[in-house]
């Protein structure tokens, strides 16, 4: 039997036996399990020293490898606060990178079938809401609706039903213990803020147009990006508890591009043109170290939140 003659049921399950064959005594049953996106790889560094184990996407059976700066490639295993198992994915692979989006979403079924219950997905993406600013922090409780659906095709009934809703695709509870844990946790004079939103998922790897960012905001979205939703769709396909949050990285430019018929602009040297049209442009980079800037308080937040949740 080759490899795309098994199911993604079966592909889990032997991704899952390779990883508790080596497993050491305390890891072999996360709870959680955290995806770390572009820049947020740090999050890895909140696990306990011991135990810990890691392992390459490349060593795993069937695993999805990155290809993308920011994204390491591994699955990191530990305690979270004192006792939480959980298991941290450093690095996520996207659709744009040429990935089938069962490849993209497989970790997900993999964390199922290792018996986890709730999964924390993170990501950078570009702020569409004008009270937004770099750095700030928006937890997601809509899923956007672009690019293939992952569960498109035959139904895993091993995993879940033919249609599941997703009217409640982020667990209430969850994002009730966010508040809590920002006012425990955050400086009351830190001008970073958290934020309740909308996340657009795009196909990428181009960042939006203006004219797309103003479409994605005319249909209510607070912010964009190329990851997440997917894989959202997939752990509420499993049955497993939600929570997402993004950290904005860059504002996305909304006003039109200068006509090139306006008077205003016939006698402007090409330098002051250049200028003009490079404000407001994302790039990977600046997407990297925003995530660098924000990393800790992402970290903190994040961390409490699973505290609270699993150790109160």
């Amino acid at each position: 039997m080759t490899k795309s003659d098994l199911s993604s049921f079966q592909q889990a399950n032997e991704a899952v036996s390779f990883l508790e064959s080596r497993l050491p005594e305390g890891l072999q049953n996360p709870r959680v399990a955290i995806v770390c996106g572009s820049g947020l790889g740090g999050l890895a560094d909140t696990i306990h020293a011991q135990p810990r184990a890691e392992y390459d996407y490349a060593s795993i059976p069937h695993f999805p490898r990155p290809t993308v700066a920011g994204h390491a490639g591994k699955l990191v295993f530990g305690l979270l606060g004192h006792k939480i198992p959980a298991v941290l994915m450093v690095g996520r692979t996207h659709y744009y990178e040429g990935h089938s989006i069962d490849r993209v979403t497989f970790p997900i079924r993999v964390f199922k079938q290792l018996g986890v219950d709730t999964v924390v997905l993170t990501n950078a993406a570009g702020g569409l809401n004008a009270e937004y600013s770099v750095g700030d922090i928006v937890h997601i409780f809509l899923a956007g609706l672009a690019g293939v659906h992952p569960l498109r095709g035959p139904n895993a009934e091993e995993f879940g039903v033919r249609f599941p809703p997703l009217s409640d695709a982020y667990d209430l509870d969850l994002r009730r213990q966010v508040h809590q844990a920002w006012k425990a946790v955050i400086p009351t004079g830190s001008t970073r803020r958290l934020h309740e939103g909308v996340y657009a998922f795009v196909g990428g790897p181009t960042y939006e147009t203006r004219a797309e960012s103003r479409m994605l905001r005319l249909l209510g979205a607070d912010v964009v990006g190329m990851s997440t939703v997917p894989e959202i769709v997939v752990a509420r396909h499993c049955g497993v508890r939600v929570l997402a949050f993004s950290l904005v990285t860059n504002n996305a430019v909304l006003s039109p591009v200068p006509r090139g018929d306006e008077d205003i602009f016939q006698n402007k040297a090409a330098g002051e043109l250049s200028a003009i049209l490079e404000e407001g442009k994302a790039g990977h980079e600046e997407v990297l170290e925003a995530g660098r800037t924000a990393a800790l308080d992402m970290q903190t937040l994040v961390v409490q939140t699973l505290v609270n949740v699993f150790e109160s």
